[in-house]
């Protein structure tokens, strides 16, 4: 959409993602600004006639300013609108600042001497000379003020300003150009001295390690490559500001991540850019270098510790085997295919329904393990006789069950979809994985099917039930692993955010105080194939979420991650409850009992019983087909209230359609 405004300050204001207490921070400005401006022209029309106010001479000019101030002042502020000085004003100063500043300057000025050449009025040269200087020494002083003042009394560490990217020019005649980064080490080990040699060796990078801190007392205050530990981490805040840090580097690749989190919870009270170092680099073959510094990602603020797998087990159900997953185009899918090919399968076959996802999947695998057997399948799982077929030309030893639709809006309003789908689609694949002799079924499942208030849940806690209830009466091992949310997946909250703060906010959440359990998918799928390794048939699987996260507090970390200040540069807005969402996920029913496995992450449920309508469904051939196919004759309506029989725990008390 395309909106026209006279001011760029008037359409800053308009727009939805900046709040009132910004739109008041820039009202202010622009009264000191005309303050200013005002107190220049005395100024320099006193300075002109010596302070000599009871000369005629003086009272005729003033006379002049006075006519002439509404336009004079509605001039200026317009031309420091249209150049971006008020749009700027939560950013850190910098030299671009300061340009713009002098820049705007004149030319107010110049379109202030055109307007008093058409009104036939003038003042003297040299007020006009007095003028230029003084407006851009007045607006620099404004803004340097507003940063030292936000400093001083808001708590925080000093953003980069004015003064010092004035100190930072006088200090390169010390050894330290201007453009040089001033950069700080966290963490004085092995790979922090391994860090500040390469720089210090290298200066060429425009990189200078400043200060070093770390943890450890016996270091304080002593010297790596001439570089002063300073500190712990909790001096990290006031380091930056003493020192006029840039950057920031931590370089603890062994830590725990949970210190890891607590460090950039630290560094994120400043304005530097935050470099890691990535876990378990290779020390011995001096690999620590400026390039193998990465950004900061969400899973680092997450602090969760890696995850420890059984390759061996893993191997041993999968090495030279057919493995085939479906939805392996999706999130969870193609990271299976992923895990899968390194442990050597036979043939790895991949079964999407979306052509581009799956060529993209095929050309990663097929370039990362050349020598992979891997067959590229464009199927539906809603089709039961194009997968006898697929299952009858590859034969599969091993199952991975992705495919499902997960959107919960998207469900709520396409219930029947959902329920061929995710329910449907698990019975057809089931049943032909019996047909050919399958020895492992794994499926993939979602807290949201605990105690289900949307049509998503509900139809995957359905095919839960149906897995668990074939598996009784089946030599196949039929299992469920069922997991909370993964970071970065398609359509999940996390490229969501990205989205929005790329495109300038607001950032939107349902709740204030919603709560999801969230891992990282190459987590979730180690577990998933470890869990598939200790699968005897019946079980489902539950994998140890650790503690649930605020979405709130997600999404204020992803901003900050972004390089801007949560409600100050990007605005967060809460939209309310989406139909069938809960505030929190739950990861097991009441009558579910849980059991410890062999991993730590990884627990086992007691089967439940299923209702009887849907057992008498399953002991028919093709019970489930046509009770199916009835839903899809169905009202919208209907389907929920057979889906509400056919799952007792299913409420959807908050659901508007119902």
């Amino acid at each position: 959409m395309c909106r026209l405004s006279i001011l760029p300050i008037v359409g800053t204001v308009a727009e939805g993602g900046i709040g009132m207490n910004k739109s008041l921070k820039i009202a202010i400005l622009v009264v000191l600004d005309i303050s200013s401006l005002i107190l220049v022209y005395v100024l320099s029309l006193l300075f002109r006639f010596e302070f000599s106010i009871s000369s005629g001479q003086f009272q005729q000019y003033f006379g002049v300013f006075l006519n002439n101030i509404v336009w004079l002042l509605l001039i200026k502020i317009t031309v420091f609108a249209i150049m971006g000085l008020y749009s700027s004003i939560w950013k850190y100063a910098s030299i671009d600042e300061l340009v713009r500043i002098v820049a705007a300057a004149m030319i107010a000025n110049a379109f202030a001497v055109a307007y008093m050449v058409i009104v036939q009025q003038s003042f003297p040269r040299g007020v006009y000379v007095m003028i230029s200087i003084l407006d851009g020494a007045a607006l620099g002083l404004l803004r340097m003020s507003y940063r030292w003042a936000r400093y001083r009394f808001g708590g925080r560490t000093q953003p980069d300003s004015l003064l010092r990217t004035v100190a930072r020019s006088l200090r390169s005649s010390g050894g330290i150009p201007a453009h040089c980064k001033r950069v700080m080490v966290v963490g004085a080990g092995d790979a922090g001295a391994a860090l500040i040699k390469e720089i210090r060796q290298n200066p060429g990078q425009s990189r200078r390690v400043i200060v070093a801190v770390d943890d450890d007392l016996d270091k304080l205050n002593q010297r790596i490559y001439n570089v002063r530990i300073a500190g712990n981490r909790h001096d990290i805040p006031a380091l930056v500001q003493k020192y006029s840090i840039d950057e920031i580097a931590i370089t603890m690749p062994s830590v725990s991540r949970m210190l890891t989190r607590d460090i950039l919870e630290i560094c994120n009270r400043t304005s530097c850019k935050v470099k890691i170092l990535p876990a378990y680099i290779d020390l011995i073959s001096e690999k620590v270098s400026i390039k193998a510094l990465r950004d900061v990602d969400i899973e680092d603020m997450l602090g969760r510790e890696p995850v420890l797998t059984d390759l061996e087990g893993i191997s041993v159900y999968l090495r030279h085997k057919v493995v085939l997953v479906t939805g392996g185009a999706g999130s969870i899918g193609a990271e299976l295919c992923r895990q899968i090919a390194s442990h050597k399968p036979r043939l790895l076959v991949c079964v999407d329904f979306n052509e581009n996802s799956i060529h993209e999947v095929t050309a990663e695998i097929c370039a990362k393990y050349p020598e992979l057997d891997f067959a590229p399948v464009i199927a539906s799982v809603r089709n039961l006789v194009r997968m006898r077929e697929v299952f009858s030309a590859y034969r599969p030893h091993v199952v991975f069950h992705a495919a499902a639709h997960k959107h919960v809006p998207l469900m709520e309003d396409n219930p029947k979809e959902a329920i061929v789908n995710n329910v449907l689609g698990t019975k057809h694949v089931m049943q032909v994985a019996e047909e050919c002799g399958v020895s492992r079924f794994v499926m993939i499942s979602t807290d949201k099917a605990v105690n289900p208030s949307n049509v998503m849940g509900a139809t995957k806690r359905l095919a839960e039930m149906i897995v668990q209830s074939c598996s009784a009466r089946s030599g196949v091992s039929f299992s469920v692993v069922r997991f909370g949310n993964v970071l970065a997946s398609n359509g999940s909250v996390i490229p969501i955010f990205r989205g929005q703060i790329a495109a300038g906010g607001p950032v939107t959440v349902t709740h204030r105080d919603i709560t999801r359990y969230f891992m990282t998918i190459p987590e979730a799928v180690q577990l998933v194939i470890q869990a598939g390794a200790m699968a005897t048939g019946g079980e489902i699987f539950v994998l140890d979420m650790g503690e649930p996260v605020r979405i709130l507090d997600l999404a204020e970390k992803i901003i900050r991650l972004s390089g801007y200040e949560p409600y100050e540069d990007i605005e967060i807005k809460i939209t309310g409850l989406r139909p069938g969402e809960k505030l929190f996920e739950e990861l097991l029913l009441a009558e579910e009992e849980v059991d410890r496995t062999a991993h730590e992450k990884i627990f086992v449920g007691t089967p439940s019983a299923a209702p009887g309508e849907l057992e008498a469904l399953l002991a028919e051939p093709d019970g489930l087909e046509a009770a199916v196919s009835a839903v899809y004759c169905m009202t919208d309506a209907e389907a929920r209230q057979w889906l509400q029989r056919m799952v007792p725990t299913y409420s959807p008390a908050d659901n508007p359609y119902i």
